[in-house]
């Protein structure tokens, strides 16, 4: 019976890192209402990933009846503030506004495109390639990262280590969730045979692909659709 909230748990233990950073950081409370509040639709994502990447049991059984569910929002919405500020929560940095003359810059002339470019991207490989959703997501991701450390150079410390950092939180998440508190749900519930099949201690080596691009992407995306910059405070 437990395992029917096992996803909800996972999520809610991510949500429990997304409060102790808000509660930890004043500093950092704007930014991470601002993205967890804007990405937080991408639990409507959820129907493209079920069943071909995973089924999970969910609240009220939406993920099998609808292809929708409440843990995909709470999931998202933690996911993507603790992403956004992990790097700066251990470095102690801060936003600071790009000077004006700065943004008018010719590499910025791709601000827009290089924001989209994932969206696009994962559009692209979804529908004309036979690839299973999870991996039009983590290309779709890292090709935004790459495209944003493209187009504002500052930001590739935090994007590299916004990626390792997010992906070693998630990995721990993950691992205590689904394999030593509900041992044997991974297979269970996730189309390995869709998949390459490697797991990494009972992980499932997609989840940490996915974990890493998300953390690249959304280690700059504050800072780069705002037109701020991250520097060390003396």
């Amino acid at each position: 019976m437990l395992y029917d909230y096992a996803y909800l748990i996972g999520s809610l233990l991510l949500l429990v890192v997304w409060f102790g950073l808000f509660l930890a950081k004043p500093k950092l409370r704007k930014k991470m209402l601002w993205v967890s509040g804007l990405t937080t639709t991408l639990g409507l994502t959820e129907p493209i990933f079920i069943p071909k990447y995973w089924a999970p049991l969910t609240l009220f059984d939406w993920g099998r009846k609808y292809h929708l569910d409440i843990e995909s929002f709470i999931f998202s919405f933690a996911v993507s503030g603790v992403a956004a500020v992990i790097y700066e929560f251990l470095t102690g940095k801060r936003e600071k506004r790009l000077a004006h003359r700065v943004q008018h810059q010719v590499h910025h002339q791709l601000h827009t495109l290089a924001v989209l470019s994932p969206i696009a991207v994962f559009t692209f490989f979804f529908l004309l390639t036979p690839l299973n959703p999870i991996y039009s997501a983590v290309i779709g991701l890292t090709f935004g990262a790459l495209a944003t450390a493209w187009c504002r150079p500052d930001l590739g410390e935090a994007i590299k280590k916004g990626a390792l950092l997010f992906a070693g939180l998630y990995f721990a998440v993950f691992w205590i969730t689904f394999v030593l508190l509900f041992p044997g749900y991974v297979p269970m519930y996730w189309k390995l045979s869709n998949l390459t099949g490697i797991l990494i201690l009972g992980v499932p080596i997609e989840e940490l692909l996915f974990a890493g691009s998300l953390g690249a992407m959304w280690g700059g995306l504050y800072e780069h659709l705002t037109w701020h910059k991250l520097v060390r405070m003396k």
